[in-house]
């Protein structure tokens, strides 16, 4: 049975991709792109020298003299009338009925549908295939016929891999924590402190999972860097105390991003503050104000709230609320002690957690927490002193740390570097994954995938439905794109007029708290489509730092996840026709 459903999926996958791939050539031929009027509004002030600007990355920036929206060429009733693309790329207009209203005007385009299309062949090639790779690949492949680069290496991938996002990627998660990872492997430091915390702290699976998610509220910097803490951290007592990889993965990601925006003493409020400003807002006229607006809406974070509590509920065995699939693991590893499922395939090779001792060398689990408490005091005190986290500089320190103890106990040069590469083995297979999942991610946002879904969501609405398709809307961009800040950026400069317009026109007694709850539905709901997508940053890092198959993480945690963001629908739903 198991050998003919494989058959059928690979068979499913590959008409699926052959089918896939003769719809983007029809697009490229045939579907002509949708053009829309995208609106930035900028704190725009005039400086000493009586120019007008807006401060972008801590320096001012002039805009150009602006003319009347009605004779720009790219406002909506020229754009309905373009034939091919716009000249301009963007253009600083100012309102005819007040000249006073200044404002960005872009041009960006979709194919409607179609413009989904490469992210969801994406994730249906990885549910029937469970090989990342292939899947994403496979989607990049279509998006790239959509736009019409059949050179996939020259204009897609290397492209894509020299960006600074990409070389980031690179040099965090295949350099500093593969190698840290491998050093750690080579020492035994890894090993040792799971044996001291069995022996002193862990009592069994259910405390280990207690651990894990303390661990998980602890690292409130939230994304990458959370997920990879906790999940090397406690992976190896969490193998020697019999806890499935699929709850591990579980907790790890369900206590990442939903901390990070409840706990947001990180650098999430000066992202998304720039994303919020709404002209003729007085609560977010300023820099300070959009802040202290982020931290007064943390009370309406309510698939935040539920994504922990449910996570400790798992930790406790309490699996009532966590659908069949995670429980099933856990009952298979209470009943056989297999961590993963018969068909997995984890991402993160075994070499990485299995002790490889020089002979002699004695192991500590001071060479694990040391540089782990390295690694927290450089991210807290750049972002104490500096404004945001400096995560490379703190992955470079762990590592500098790692280095230099093993050298002092005695480890040679060779056997510390032959660790090293071992660790980037280790992880150059979930290193290749993030990077297609960038690549597909720009693909998504250039042929207007999420810019599909607002325009399709975005209509006049009556404004207690407006926090719920917020939500929807933005856990299918961040689903679709597998990025929870792109999502921001998408959608935020769109959502929060939006919700201040629909506060106005409807009359509504309490404005402000309406904004709050629609906030939080853009900032929640983000989080859940970047949790539960295959192509999310976080959602691999879960699964590889854990050893989960990919696939196994997705499945069992969307369950979870989907209660927890339905409960917060209706709790939206009710507070904005109690409270707004």
């Amino acid at each position: 049975m198991g050998i003919s459903l494989g058959n059928f999926n690979n068979k499913s996958a590959g008409a699926l991709l052959l089918l896939s791939l003769v719809a983007a050539i029809y697009c490229f031929i045939a579907v002509p792109p949708t053009w829309k009027e995208q609106q930035l509004r900028y704190d725009l002030y005039e400086n000493s020298k009586g120019q007008t600007v807006y401060v972008e990355r801590g320096k001012e920036v002039q805009i150009e003299a602006p003319i009347a929206r009605s004779l720009s060429p790219l406002n909506q009733t020229a754009l309905n009338q373009l034939q091919g693309a716009p000249d301009l790329q963007s253009q600083w207009v100012y309102e005819d009925e007040d000249p006073e209203k200044i404002l960005l005007l872009k041009a960006d385009y979709h194919l409607g549908l179609w413009s989904l299309l490469p992210a969801l062949v994406a994730i249906l090639m990885c549910l029937l295939t469970r090989e990342p790779v292939a899947a994403l690949l496979s989607g990049i492949l279509v998006g790239a016929i959509i736009l019409g680069k059949f050179d996939i290496t020259g204009e897609v991938l290397i492209p894509s891999v020299g960006t600074d996002n990409a070389a980031s990627i690179l040099i965090l998660y295949l350099w500093l924590l593969g190698g840290l990872l491998g050093i750690w492997s080579k020492t035994g430091a890894a090993q040792a402190f799971a044996e001291y915390m069995t022996r002193h702290f862990v009592k069994g699976p259910r405390s280990t999972k207690v651990i894990a998610w303390s661990l998980g509220v602890l690292f409130f910097q939230g994304g990458t860097m959370s997920t990879v803490l906790v999940g090397t951290t406690v992976k190896p007592m969490a193998d020697k105390a019999n806890v499935s990889h699929e709850e591990m993965s579980y907790i790890v990601d369900s206590t990442a991003s939903p901390i990070a925006s409840l706990i947001a003493f990180n650098a999430w409020p000066a992202y998304v503050q720039a994303l919020i400003f709404v002209p003729g807002v007085t609560f977010l006229a300023t820099e300070a104000d959009r802040i202290s607006f982020f931290f007064s809406s943390i009370p309406f974070s309510f698939y935040a709230m539920l994504a922990i509590t449910g996570t400790l509920l798992v930790s406790l065995n309490h699996f009532q609320l966590a659908g069949k699939p995670l429980r099933k693991a856990w009952q298979r590893t209470q009943a056989t002690g297999e961590l993963d499922a018969p068909s997995a395939k984890p991402i993160s090779a075994k070499e990485l957690h299995q002790p490889q001792l020089p002979q002699g060398y004695r192991s500590s689990p001071l060479e694990f927490i040391l540089p782990l408490v390295m690694l927290l005091a450089v991210a807290i005190l750049t972002f104490v002193f500096l404004g945001t986290p400096k995560i490379h500089w703190a992955f470079g320190a762990a590592l500098a740390l790692c280095l230099a103890m093993a050298l002092v106990k005695g480890m040679t040069l060779g056997q510390i570097m032959d660790g090293f590469g071992n660790g980037l083995k280790g992880v150059v297979v979930a290193s290749v994954v993030l990077m297609l999942a960038i690549t597909i991610g720009g693909i998504s946002k250039e042929i207007g995938g999420g810019l599909f879904l607002v325009d399709l969501l975005g209509q006049q609405l009556p404004f207690w439905a407006l926090p719920v398709i917020l939500q929807c809307m933005t856990m299918l961009i961040a689903f679709s794109t597998g990025t929870s800040w792109g999502t921001y950026a998408i959608a935020f400069p769109l959502a929060m007029p939006l919700a201040w317009a629909i506060a106005q026109s409807q009359g509504l007694a309490h404005p402000e708290i309406f904004m709050m709850i629609c906030f939080a539905t853009v900032l929640n709901g983000s989080v859940y489509g970047d949790q539960c997508s295959p192509i999310s940053d976080t959602t691999i890092l879960s699964a590889m730092t854990t050893g989960c198959d990919l696939m196994d993480h997705v499945k069992t945690q969307i369950i979870p996840a989907t209660m927890a963001a339905g409960g917060a629908a209706v709790l939206w739903t009710l507070c904005t026709l109690v409270f707004a």
